[in-house]
């Protein structure tokens, strides 16, 4: 798993810092510094040849000669020794090292490659190199040349930037903010974003997670780790460099249009990930993220004694998505009971300047329960009438009873004490209420609750590999593109875009080819017996863009009409383009759609993302419009209506005065059919339809253009070489007959089968559930289930048995690979009362046959050395079988699949 030896690096018991010195100004003195004023409770020892002691502390000469085996080695030595330093750790039994070093290089021949060579013979993981440290407030391990060290809480960070990781530290001292953990990862030599959202993850002591992320290196590993990691628990980011311009010589308009930042902006809504905009933003999201959970749906009760920031406070909830949430009118008489009659008598609930801390205390009961908000906004502008700080006592007070008296999850509470004394501060984040400086900051606080339940909720949503909707003629999209590049093309000429589109029953305007004037007057006289006008294009392998030569003339409505623009269209392009290869004209039928929309759909290629669909308004002004959506494939129909609803054109699309609604689903189902395309076939490049007419009566591609070039396998293991995020692999659904004629089915898990898991966890004895978790198991809660429930298929499967007769669950078997993919540890648990029926075999046979597929080289696995019956499957199915060296109660299985047949 990508979390191997992870807990040795951030929670270790023993530590070595290599290349600490008496300098005072150096990065090695300052780790000590901080590591013995945390007071780490594990063995330290310091080593540096050229000193027996360093301010107190005993140096050994080398790692070798430390009277203990690290488990942790940071290092600050000079680059060129890093490499020799992690051999010798590796040696003396090290789990892994951070490298605080810089200067390592990159690539092959680098003093990196070396090091990670070094590493790999002995397993060791490696943070860095050129990085902070890491500070794990939990275990008293401050391993970082920060300033100061966090106070323990439930935040953890992972940072592309020391500086910011640093800057986090001291924001979080001013706002009695605590971490479980910071780690600064630098380059990236080994453990990565990935790495660490899966072990965040998994963490009991973190409640949230915060990225500052510069740029991905391995895009489908991220999105599988952050996708799994968002279903659990919050995942925030703030990304740097969000006016690069990505795709400044794109070709095709969809390409232009997917600049690298609005890849990655689609990248995180995908992976459920709350993206905000700058580190303010993260610190405030932070605040409510680390004392509030998300409600159930987005109405805001705002509780003022100020009209005017109630009113900014509504404006800006509106403008965010949110509700200002209305009043039941049983709580309108209870405010009215304790309200003078000059409230508003609506929300915001402003209960005048003069409200004093009894006031505020009973408006707010009132508001907690009443059914018809799902939070609530305090809000305080300090008065002379009534002390400010004496009003937070009185709100921190009816909070904390609400809490408790609630057995479900209590709404959350916010704040916003303007102009407010640090202290008041310090008593509402006390009383774990998120408290902001501006209702601007609030309002964002709320709406990051909101978005983090809807990205929670769309997370749950698993696109099939193949919509059942539509059955593309794949063999035929695939000859049409094989040929062309055979013949040296990059693009297909528009002939072959309309064939490719019909494979794949997306409806274009009829398009003929004409090598000379005469032969585009047959075609025309053709279009004008249905009673159409015709449009005339030039057509050449060289020129992408018609309107560049004025390559197009429309509503042409004679013979001879046809015949002069034919002639004009072949000497302006040979005219202004004397270098292209010119075979004729392009004659379509006019088409008019008074009140169509125009839009433009298309794929294009990201060098970190791989393919993204785009959608957006359409026409000759497209990218100075500059109308979008972005989204990562696979897509469904949910998935692409989500897409659209992120354009501005997207309202044009409904009904408005004489304009009927664009039918249903039709522009939706078309990207879904590109996204599919685009998976069947990954030599196309580029592809955009602009304009698609969307009209009441469906949609009609009017001009097409397809970049094609050789594939390119961006990421690891099967599944659509192109695609960040792997589809449902539907592939691998059975049926299987098993002893004595029982039929079982058995699918790739879905994330709406965890209350089927549970049910079935009930029909599993206590000793079968502690030989499966190696623990005593009672109780199961959401977030345990849903981390066997919901996987991203790209680096771990489990597959699920239903009963056929019964549909009831009856085994899982999952395997989940390592962070180089080159291993896999399995697992499997069966209902007791079915086991010895020949399920647990053809649950381990398949995912062999998976692991195989993937490209794994090996299966591995732990198992008590009381469980007789899987250690014996094991055996006959070839595995390996030896005890734990440190364990031993457990024993170690391993299958070798580089040799199987």
């Amino acid at each position: 798993m990508s979390t191997y030896r992870l807990n040795n690096l951030l929670s270790p018991h023993s530590v070595a810092l290599v290349g600490a010195s008496p300098r005072h100004s150096s990065v090695g003195r300052a780790i000590l510094n901080n590591i013995r004023k945390a007071q780490f409770k594990g063995e330290f020892g310091l080593v540096n040849p050229r000193y027996h002691e360093i301010d107190g502390v005993a140096a050994a000469d080398s790692i070798a000669k430390l009277s203990f085996a690290p488990e942790l080695v940071v290092l600050t030595a000079p680059a060129r020794t890093i490499a020799g330093l992690t051999d010798v750790a590796g040696r003396r039994g090290a789990a892994g090292a951070i490298i605080v070093s810089a200067g390592l290089g990159h690539g092959p021949g680098s003093l990196a490659e070396a090091a990670e060579r070094a590493a790999q013979k002995y397993g060791m993981r490696l943070i860095g190199p050129n990085c902070l440290g890491i500070m794990k407030p939990g275990v008293s391990l401050n391993a970082s040349f920060s300033a100061h060290m966090p106070a323990a809480g439930h935040l953890a960070l992972i940072s592309q930037s020391g500086a910011i990781a640093a800057g986090m530290v001291d924001w979080a001292a001013q706002r009695a903010v605590g971490f479980s953990g910071i780690v600064s990862i630098g380059d990236q030599l080994d453990v990565d974003i990935a790495d660490l959202l899966d072990y965040f993850a998994l963490d009991e002591k973190t409640h949230a997670i915060l990225l500052y992320i510069e740029a991905i290196k391995d895009a489908r590993k991220f999105m599988s780790a952050a996708r799994a990691a968002a279903r659990i628990k919050p995942v925030v980011v703030v990304k740097s460099g969000r006016m690069a311009q990505g795709a400044r010589a794109a070709a095709t308009h969809t390409g232009a249009l997917a600049g690298a930042d609005a890849v990655y902006d689609a990248a995180f809504q995908r992976a459920g990930i709350l993206r905000v905009s700058d580190l303010r933003e993260l610190f405030d999201c932070a605040e409510t993220l680390a004392r509030v959970k998300s409600p159930p749906g987005k109405r805001l009760g705002i509780l003022t004694n100020g009209g005017g920031i109630g009113v900014l406070a509504v404006d800006r909830l509106v403008e965010l998505g949110g509700i200002p949430a209305a009043l039941s009118s049983a709580i309108r008489e209870k405010l009215d009971a304790v309200l003078p009659p000059t409230w508003s008598k609506s929300n915001p609930v402003d209960i005048i300047g003069d409200a004093d801390p009894v006031r505020y205390g009973a408006a707010l009961e009132s508001l907690l329960v009443d059914p018809e908000n799902d939070a609530v906004l305090v809000m305080n502008v300090q008065t002379a009438i009534a002390r400010a700080d004496e009003i937070a006592v009185a709100v921190t007070a009816v909070v904390q009873k609400y809490r408790a008296g609630q057995r479900a999850s209590p709404k959350p509470v916010l704040a916003v004490w303007v102009g407010a004394e640090p202290s008041i501060g310090d008593l509402l984040s006390g009383a774990g209420i998120p408290n902001y400086p501006t209702e601007d900051d609030a309002v964002r606080g709320f709406m990051h609750l909101v978005r983090h339940r809807e990205a929670v909720e769309a997370l749950a949503q698993v696109p099939p590999a193949m919509p059942s909707e539509f059955a593309p003629d794949v063999d035929t999209a695939r000859q049409i593109v094989a040929a062309a590049l055979a013949d040296g093309r990059s693009w297909l000429d528009p002939i072959e875009v309309k064939r490719l589109l019909d494979a794949y029953d997306i409806a274009a305007v009829p398009t003929f080819a004409a090598a000379d004037a005469e032969e585009a007057v047959a075609h025309a006289n053709a279009i004008f017996a249905q009673g159409a006008t015709v449009v005339l294009k030039i057509m050449s392998r060289d020129i992408v863009h018609k309107s560049d030569v004025g390559g197009a003339v429309l509503n042409l409505t004679s013979a001879d009409a046809v015949r002069k623009a034919t002639a004009e269209i072949l000497a302006r392009a040979r005219s202004l383009r004397p270098e292209a290869r010119i075979s004729g004209v392009m004659v379509q039928a006019m088409v008019v759609g008074t009140k169509a929309r125009e839009l433009i759909l298309g794929v294009a290629d990201d060098p970190t993302f791989g393919t993204v669909v785009v959608f957006g308004r359409g026409g000759t002004a497209v990218e100075i419009i500059n109308d979008k959506a972005l989204a990562l494939p696979p897509l469904d129909l949910q998935l692409a209506h989500s897409l659209i609803e992120r354009t501005r054109v997207s309202r044009l699309l409904r009904a408005y005065r004489d304009v009927p609604a664009v039918k249903q689903d039709a522009v939706a189902m078309v990207l879904v059919k590109l996204a599919q395309m685009a998976a069947d076939i990954p030599e196309i490049r580029g592809l955009d339809i602009n304009p698609l007419l969307a009209d009441e009566a469906g949609v009609l591609a009017v001009d097409a253009r397809v970049a094609i070039g050789r594939a390119e396998r961006k990421f690891r293991g099967s599944g659509p070489a192109n695609f960040a995020v792997r589809p449902y692999p539907s592939q691998w659904q059975r049926h299987i007959e098993v002893k004595d004629g029982w039929r079982v089915f058995v699918r790739p898990i879905r994330p709406e089968d965890e209350p089927a898991i549970h049910e079935m966890l009930k029909h599993v004895t206590m000793q079968d559930l502690r030989l499966r978790f190696f623990a005593p198991m009672k109780e199961f809660s959401h977030e345990f289930i849903a981390r066997l429930t919901q996987l991203d298929y790209a680096r771990a499967m489990a597959f699920v048995a239903f009963d056929e007769a019964s549909n009831e669950p009856v085994g899982v078997v999952r395997i989940h690979s390592d962070s180089i993919y080159e291993s896999g540890e399995y697992a499997i648990l069966l209902r007791s009362d079915l086991k010895g029926r020949g399920l647990g075999w053809t649950l381990m046979q398949m995912i062999i046959e998976y692991a195989k597929s993937e490209g794994l080289k090996a299966i591995s696995g732990d198992v008590l050395t009381e469980n007789t019956v899987m250690l014996a499957m094991c055996r006959s199915l070839g595995f390996e079988v030896k005890s734990d060296p440190q364990e031993h109660d457990i024993c170690n299985v391993r299958l070798a699949l580089l040799n199987q047949a």
